[in-house]
């Protein structure tokens, strides 16, 4: 139960000192002056029924505690002899929201050994830390639901969630689905950047210049493109030794970079997720009637040599090295690979040059693309926290000023001296500035619990999108993301112009009965024949005997069920 503080002229008084608190703790004065004017317009925010303890000028006047758990990625870098449990976020959020963090333990999060120790804490009936973030199996976050030892955490969201909190959580309302439960939301949803992963698709520019083509923006003029870049020695070496297009479906078709799924998307089909049907219903894309032209052009492509032989062994990773070696002339993928990996092209082939273009259009003017969750994970709250205010006042402080654009408390980063600092003539160093930041550049921010500070979902590619058209940075935000690299700005415009393509997964609940029992095997019989299909092992015509099997050994009962749950959410 909220402990309630004791209404006092004190905490009036706080009120109107906080403009000068968040002033010493980073933030400028001009912004501090305006958290002060948004905290008055919050009534709530002085009264006795907001926070279980003493709190003033925007902290806890004597430290509350907040305990959790913590995965630590292979990519997340400490200096100054920091870790996890003691470091520059950890002391911020002491420092200036007077919250302790204690971390109940920390483990490599390789193996997906946090998974795992997070069940065995609950299989052994452990104690719960007060929170726990979590971005992984959507099984996992449901059986601690299930457990009973964490609270509707939608009810303290409504209660206290900044506005800032609710509109970002406000764009995608489905992104609680997952967590209700009778009604209840039971986990928050970590958000995270809308069309992030969608794909985009690249070209080696430099080829198309030498042998006279033009940007493929439907499917004959993309094959006539594919059957130059692995007949015509775009390369120049005399050897018949560079494909088309680089993809990689050893994971999936449908997958995260080097990906095939806009390949079916030209037919209007999208493999590997759950999609809308004409009659508000869920149908699995794999085994979808439009399935068989997608196959079929694979199958000719293959045939034809515009994509590896290997490709089917390839994953994301290793079907990309092919176009960053300089020996395919498209691939597909994300925006952000303008940063990583495609540079690689440069360092391995000089002179090289890459160019991002929309993604062609079947033959009945279909373009169709995966989109990207805006939500990645939740945030559980332990029914027994003793101050589950703390954790919005962490939230609340993140989002009003990390995310909203408006601010200017994070100037150029989370912390001088890791994720930027200021060189002596005055320039901002920044993470390609890493060799002049003494002991190097650090993300900081993904040391926050939940990894990556806050995040409002549309703002970021809609402003590089904005930033693409020419527009003058208004804000801090915008003139920090008018910095990045020229290629990533026209990508994300490329995104979001062709946004209306995007065929998004509606199914995100927990795994069904039958997908847990049955999902396994259905999945592998879907690779396997499909497979077989596209190196030409088997008749396009198989399709239809693989969808028949695929339904009588358990798909149709999972489509029942994802349907149910459909209907569920819908009430």
């Amino acid at each position: 139960m909220i402990k309630k503080m004791k209404f006092s002229a004190g905490a009036v008084l706080s009120t109107a000192m906080l403009a000068g608190l968040l002033a010493g703790c980073g933030g400028d004065t001009n912004n501090a002056a305006k958290s002060n004017t948004d905290g008055a317009d919050k009534p709530a925010a002085s009264e006795d029924s907001m926070y279980s303890a003493p709190f003033e000028n925007g902290k806890y006047t004597e430290p509350v505690t907040i305990s959790t758990v913590f995965p630590i990625a292979s990519s997340l870098k400490f200096k100054n002899g920091e870790n996890i449990e003691n470091n520059v976020h950890t002391k911020w959020a002491k420092d200036t929201l007077g919250i302790d963090i204690k971390y109940l333990w920390t483990v490599s999060d390789q193996n997906n050994a946090y998974e795992t120790k997070l069940r065995l804490m609950l299989t052994s009936g452990e104690k719960m830390p007060d929170i726990i973030s979590f971005r992984g199996s959507p099984s996992l976050i449901s059986d601690l639901i299930d457990s009973g030892q964490f609270t509707d955490a939608g009810e303290l969201f409504d209660k206290y969630a900044s506005d800032i909190y609710k509109q970002a959580m406000a764009e995608e309302p489905s992104v609680w689905n997952p967590y209700m439960r009778d009604g209840k939301r039971m986990g928050i949803p970590i958000l995270e950047n809308a069309y992030n992963n969608d794909p985009v698709m690249y070209i080696r520019e430099d080829w198309l210049q030498k042998l006279n083509l033009k940007a493929p923006t439907n499917l004959a003029e993309l094959e006539t493109v594919l059957d130059a870049f692995t007949n015509q020695d775009p390369d120049g070496n005399g050897k018949k030794d560079t494909t088309g297009l680089a993809v990689g479906f050893k994971n999936n078709l449908n997958t995260w970079m080097s990906e095939a799924g806009w390949i079916f998307g030209m037919f209007g089909a999208m493999p590997n997720q759950w999609n809308k049907t004409a009659d508000n219903k869920l149908a699995y894309g794999s085994v979808q009637p439009e399935m068989k032209e997608g196959l079929a052009t694979m199958q000719k492509w293959m045939k034809a040599g515009y994509i590896s032989s290997e490709s089917g062994l390839y994953d994301e990773n290793k079907a990309t090295e092919a176009f960053t070696a300089g020996k395919a002339g498209i691939i597909v993928g994300p925006y952000w690979m303008t940063g990583w990996p495609l540079p690689d092209l440069q360092k391995n082939v000089p002179g090289a040059v890459h160019k991002a273009y929309p993604l062609p259009a079947g033959p009945d003017g279909k373009v169709g693309r995966h989109g990207t969750k805006i939500a990645s994970g939740a945030v559980l709250i332990n029914k027994d926290m003793e101050h589950k205010d703390a954790f919005f006042v962490y939230q609340n402080y993140l989002f009003d000023n990390w995310a909203n654009p408006e601010s200017t408390t994070f100037v150029n980063g989370f912390a001088k001296g890791y994720d930027y600092d200021i060189a002596e003539d005055g320039t901002v160093l920044k993470e390609q500035d890493t060799d002049k930041i003494p002991g190097g550049w650090v993300d900081a921010i993904r040391y926050t619990l939940t990894y990556d500070g806050a995040i409002i979902p549309n703002l970021m590619m809609n402003t590089l999108a904005k930033l693409a058209d020419g527009a003058e940075p208004a804000n801090q935000y915008e003139k920090n993301l008018s910095e990045r690299i020229p290629e990533q700005i026209l990508a994300a415009k490329i995104i979001i112009d062709q946004k209306d393509s995007v065929m998004p997964e509606m199914f995100t609940g927990t795994p069904t009965e039958t997908q847990l029992s049955r999902g396994d095997m259905l999945e592998k019989l879907e690779k396997e024949i499909l497979n077989k299909i596209i190196y030409d092992k088997a008749s396009v015509d198989e399709f239809d005997t693989f969808v028949e099997k695929w339904k009588t050994t358990g798909g149709d009962k999972v489509t029942e069920e994802v349907n149910e749950w459909y209907e569920s959410i819908q009430k």
